[in-house]
């Protein structure tokens, strides 16, 4: 196992972890919020009880406000398991999509950039991002409905710029991090300065500044809008029919817009709305939406006139595939067989041919950024021998 392979190993691992950490105690928070039971008028500062049963015994859980100068001796706090997602999410940003000459950052035919200047692009839009996106909920606190919709504008744009740049794959990640970057910002600049501020008034036997709570609120449901699609794209490297799909930039609103709004009928459940009928509507108009999108073809490559045998389909898989796909690999990045596919042998090229054809030709999404420069009279080419039957003569 290569030095880059093993720092993939451990951060992606340490990024699962801690993103479940992190996004299932945000859903347990939100689950408790709507589910307290208020108090009764006696119990002033109390918001709210619940009482919960769980491996063996009861919970007994309050909500509530204390008294100034009022401070319990031990107080937990929920900020490093964002702070250990985001952490690792860098730095698998990096060791996938920075080294390696930013390989599976750039892809030639959708911008031909120097690895420098995608880096560049990418770091500077995550910083430039954040500030934007802070500066508008900053100034525009009042008009909450403005501030939406002008940050979902510029989400949109930012994703949709980032297909133009970088490779699919790669445009996802970006965008899943610019996200990932905006949630981790809310949590350590405003939710819990917000928090610090509650602690260090309530030990001063002062009042809590109240518009600080209000912006930590407010940022902790953007937060919550943004989690099922900051999901999606967490795996989305592993559905290269979304990420290499001449549409990707559609196939990813379509995800983003529906993953949000189930994720807002799972909220208003706990207002007492309809929530389950509509969720499964937009679950399902998603799916469709991303049925009817990633069948929309794009200019196919033309079948190669006259006859292709085996030979040939050899040749340019040798030439072109072998690099990645060999019990040798001995491309400079990938140094295993990607996937476990390999074509060592005539009898393996064989049987991988529907991936083939659907990878290499209907979706053009190998090899891998077309790294070894595959030509379309190449894609025909195998589209014709597989087309007529794959045959090993």
């Amino acid at each position: 196992m290569s030095v880059n392979e093993l720092l993939n190993l451990v951060f992606r691992w340490a990024h699962l972890i801690a993103g479940i950490m992190w996004i299932g105690n945000s859903m347990l928070f939100n689950w408790l919020d709507r589910n307290l039971v208020k108090a009764g008028a006696e119990e002033r500062l109390s918001q709210g009880k619940i009482w919960m049963v769980h491996s063996g015994a009861f919970y007994e859980v309050e909500k509530k406000l204390l008294e100034p100068g009022q401070m319990p001796s031990q107080l937990h706090w929920f900020k490093w398991q964002n702070g250990f997602t985001w952490l690792t999410g860098i730095s698998l940003l990096v060791v996938v999509y920075y080294m390696g000459g930013a390989a599976a950052l750039v892809d030639p035919r959708v911008r031909a950039l120097d690895p420098e200047v995608a880096i560049a692009i990418s770091i500077g839009s995550v910083i430039a991002g954040w500030a934007v996106y802070d500066l508008i909920w900053r100034v525009l606190e009042k008009q909450p409905g403005v501030a939406t919709a002008l940050s979902f504008a510029l989400l949109f744009g930012a994703a949709f710029a980032f297909t133009r740049l970088f490779s699919g794959q790669g445009a996802y990640m970006q965008t899943g991090v610019l996200m990932g970057t905006v949630m981790t910002g809310n949590v350590w600049m405003r939710i819990l300065p917000s928090q610090r501020s509650l602690i260090a008034a309530t030990r001063a036997g002062k009042e809590q500044d109240a518009l600080l709570s209000q912006r930590a609120k407010q940022r902790s449901i953007h937060n919550n809008y943004l989690t099922f699609p900051l999901l999606f794209i967490m795996v989305s490297n592993h559905f290269p029919s979304a990420t290499h799909n001449h549409l990707n930039w559609l196939v990813l609103f379509v995800l983003m817009i529906g993953g949000a709004a189930v994720r807002h009928f799972m909220n208003v459940r706990y207002a007492g709305k309809l929530w389950l009928g509509p969720a499964i509507v937009f679950g399902a108009l998603t799916l469709a939406g991303v049925m009817v999108v990633t069948r929309i073809d794009r200019p196919q490559v033309p079948a190669a006139a006259g006859e292709v045998r085996f030979a040939r389909a050899q040749e340019i898989i040798l030439a072109r595939c072998i690099q990645c796909h060999s019990a040798t690999p001995t491309d400079d990045v990938f140094r295993a067989a990607q996937g476990g596919v390999m074509f060592d042998s005539p009898e393996q090229i064989q049987s991988k041919k529907d991936r083939i054809l659907e990878r290499a030709v209907r979706q053009e999404s190998m090899p891998f950024n077309n790294k070894t420069g595959i030509t379309p009279e190449e894609r025909g080419e195998l589209r014709k021998w597989i087309e007529s039957g794959a045959s090993l003569q």
